[in-house]
């Protein structure tokens, strides 16, 4: 694939929103996506993670989407989905603070904003001005700090993630880069503190093309995480390797999960995602990389989880306990969203009122549907693993 068509269609994806196995010696899973499972687990969310609800204040200045961007232990960062350029900052109960906007072309503004980095220590917020290849810093206040320039080299074009590595770095994953996916980055002035290699034959990009005398057609499986912060340390998944590696506090890495069979030797490619960790669980999908642009599906997933106790691997089903009915609860809903190991979801409210006023909810969720009226904002839930 030529350079350019592949940076076009990496492009056209991010503005549009783009088996059984054992466990081997020491640590390493080894999971084999080619076997069905045989077993089947119910599970209840609330006995392997801690669970937080937060109503979003609503009121003419903050009614949003609740796409949430970070969460610390006082501020929560929210967007909405059409890149409008608007962030909200609520305290971390849900108390509307403010509403920040600095889009547009001036150089203390941003183009884009494909994510929001909170540094909750210095109060300063890194937006991933992607389209600008460039990294704005704000204060809570909005007032323009610095900017800083994202790599270019190596096939590079912008960072796909960003989080809060820690008091001096952001930890970030470089889509295109096809030798060095993951990056230590300074806050300060965007310089690489340190390039983390993971092992792989190829560079993959899991994406469709459909070429037509319109133009470049692209489509891609949908979000998940290359970087899942872990019981202190940063879980590291690059789809071109075999290996998933957790990163050690001193840059080295772990390997965490092996794939088998490998990636470059399948056609069609399946590729290995993470989609939740607890300390019991940790939830994975295989996903096929084929469309069909007729048909407008593809990438069909194959749903799994590993039991760290019985060392074995799973389907399951998992439901909210906080229902008085199996109100199932989808891995693929929950983010990462901060280097404490923290997960979001959004819940609407019309759908929660309803509920409520059918008497289906309990607990925690049931009191705070009560506050709620049809047209409030998104209710975050919050999940972390239990210690």
């Amino acid at each position: 694939m030529k350079k350019l068509t592949l940076i076009e269609v990496i492009i056209l994806i991010v503005m549009t929103g783009c088996g059984g196995g054992t466990q081997s010696t020491g640590d390493l899973i080894t999971v084999d996506i080619t076997k069905s499972f045989s077993s089947k687990k119910e599970l209840i969310l609330q006995d392997f993670m801690d669970v937080e609800y937060i109503a979003l204040e609503t009121n003419d200045d903050f009614v949003n989407q609740g796409f949430v961007q970070a969460i610390s232990k006082e501020i929560i960062l929210v967007t909405n989905y059409n890149n409008d350029g608007d962030i909200f900052v609520y305290d971390r109960t849900g108390n509307a603070i403010r509403k920040i906007n600095r889009k547009g072309q001036g150089g203390e503004e941003y183009i884009s904003c494909r994510g929001v980095t909170l540094d909750d220590e210095k109060n300063e917020m890194f937006i991933n001005d992607h389209l600008a290849r460039k990294i704005k810093v704000y204060d809570l206040e909005g007032n323009f700090k610095r900017s800083l320039k994202q790599k270019e080299e190596g096939r590079s074009m912008f960072y796909w993630e960003m989080l809060n590595y820690d008091k001096d770095n952001l930890i970030c994953y470089d889509e295109l880069n096809e030798e060095v996916p993951f990056l230590i980055v300074s806050k300060q002035d965007g310089s690489i503190a340190k390039e983390i290699r993971t092992p792989f034959e190829e560079k993959k990009i899991f994406i469709q093309l459909l070429r037509t005398e319109e133009g470049t057609r692209g489509a891609g499986p949908g979000n998940y995480s290359r970087i899942t912060p872990f019981n202190g340390n940063w879980i590291l998944l690059e789809p071109s390797s075999d290996t998933i590696y957790t990163l050690m506090p001193d840059y080295s890495l772990r390997p965490f999960i092996a794939r088998t069979p490998p990636v470059s030797s399948m056609d069609p490619e399946v590729m290995l995602t993470l989609k939740l960790l607890s300390n019991r669980y940790f939830f994975m999908e295989s996903i096929k990389n084929v469309y069909d642009f007729d048909k407008g599906a593809g990438f069909p997933k194959t749903y799994f989880a590993y039991d760290t106790q019985e060392r074995d691997f799973f389907r399951y089903v998992a439901y909210n306990g906080d229902y008085s009915y199996k109100k199932e609860i989808y891995m693929v809903a929950l983010t990462p969203v901060n280097r404490e190991g923290e997960s979001w979801c959004s819940i609407n409210s019309f759908e929660l009122r309803k509920d409520y006023k059918e008497g289906k909810l309990k607990g925690k969720l049931k009191e705070v549907a009560a506050t709620l009226e049809e047209d409030s904002n998104p209710v975050i839930m919050v999940v972390k693993t239990k210690k």
